[in-house]
């Protein structure tokens, strides 16, 4: 049996379930997991459906069955086929412990995505990307070659028919441009919890604050930098003890994590952008599995 997962934003009203599901029903089809949420500020409504076809109801055909129910109702809605990767490219510059650790986690399926390639401004983890059979691609970045940068950038995701786009710890700012063009698929993880520590070195300005908490943000990109809506958060604790090295290290296992953590719920179409913020439907118990293994 064919499994697929449908999510659906839209205004909130009364009978958006009981049509969903009624729909389904009359399909074949047996919901095996489901999640929604009413937020009552915007007055929008956020669904996401796991479902099998006890039918063969093919994706074709649960589309056209669809349209007349999305267009009643108001819907933005995306059907997919649970089995099939998400196509994926990720961006890197010097620091290479979220690539290593994204790498080690899809070579034992652990993250079930596509690896279309691997971009960075500079040959640092080019042995390390080809070693995996994964494409590398060496897109050099200066002021004046910027726009030129981009466009090289935008003709390979085309071509790898990429679908999203993590910064893997990637240090060069999107252009507006591009940020819109691909908005909702490009995730970036932020190196510090605390957004007053901004800038190249924010364990250090947090080891001189005495803080007692260090973490990582992983977000959605905009135009606005490091602010994007929000996906994924953790923290760990420090102590007066530790030293500026040992805030490094520790954020960067929190800052992998953090950053897998969003990969996985992008990638099973369980994150909603709702304005500046996300609406993030965990995974349900007993579906982790299955999710891990694509």
């Amino acid at each position: 049996m064919t499994s697929y997962v449908l999510t659906v934003s839209c205004k909130s009203t009364r009978g958006i379930v009981a049509a969903i599901s009624g729909y389904l029903a009359e399909q074949g089809c047996n919901i095996v997991d489901s999640s929604q949420f009413d937020d009552l500020d915007t007055g929008k409504f956020f669904m996401r459906v796991s479902f099998i076809s006890e039918k063969s109801a093919t994706l074709d055909d649960l589309q056209t069955g669809f349209v007349p129910i999305a267009t009643e109702l108001g819907m933005d809605y995306e059907l997919h086929d649970a089995a099939k990767r998400m196509k994926v490219l990720l961006m890197v510059s010097r620091f290479g412990h979220c690539l290593n650790d994204l790498l080690y986690r899809w070579k034992i399926g652990a993250l079930p995505i596509e690896i279309v390639g691997v971009v960075s401004n500079h040959f640092d983890y080019q042995k390390v990307v080809v070693n995996h059979d994964i494409p590398f691609h060496h897109i050099k970045v200066t002021k004046e070659n910027k726009p030129q940068a981009e466009a090289q950038l935008m003709e390979l995701v085309e071509q790898t028919g990429a679908e999203l786009i993590v910064l893997a710890r990637y240090m060069q700012v999107l252009s507006d441009s591009l940020c819109q063009k691909m908005s909702g698929k490009i995730i970036n993880i932020h190196h510090s919890f605390l957004p007053s520590f901004k800038g190249a070195n924010p364990y250090k300005q947090a080891f001189e604050r005495g803080v007692k908490l260090i973490g990582a943000t992983a977000h959605y990109v905009t135009a606005d930098l490091d602010e994007g809506p929000i996906i994924e958060q953790d923290t760990v604790r420090v102590t007066h003890a530790q030293s500026p090295e040992d805030y490094v290290s520790l954020g960067r296992d929190v800052e992998s994590q953090v950053l897998a953590r969003a990969i996985h719920a992008h990638i099973h179409h369980r994150t909603f952008i709702n304005g500046n913020r996300t609406v993030v439907f965990p995974a349900s118990p007993g579906s982790y599995a299955s999710e891990r293994m694509g």
